[in-house]
């Protein structure tokens, strides 16, 4: 199991952002959260097997149709506690 953190940058504010990352999630089994930041950004908490991790990050380096990523912030987290849905914060 791997948990990421992804920090999201471009148009990904008021896109259906959130909406279409919690559907993608839920497509590749990940546990985890989305939610929008006051900079702009959107943060993304996610845990699964490390190839579904992989596909996950490809497809936020996309996006939605709706949104403009400009920038992936990744970086790994301790998986202290168990994650067991997906959410919008």
């Amino acid at each position: 199991m791997r948990r990421v953190k992804v920090l999201v940058s471009g148009r990904v504010q008021g896109v259906y952002f959130r909406v279409f990352t919690q559907n993608k999630a839920k497509h590749f089994a990940i546990k985890g959260s989305v939610r929008n930041l006051p900079d702009g950004r959107v943060e993304i908490i996610a845990e699964a097997e490390h190839l579904m991790i992989e596909k996950f990050i490809k497809w936020c380096h996309k996006g939605p149709v709706t949104a403009r990523v400009d920038q992936l912030e990744i970086s790994d987290l301790s998986s202290d506690e168990a994650l067991t849905s997906f959410e919008i914060k």
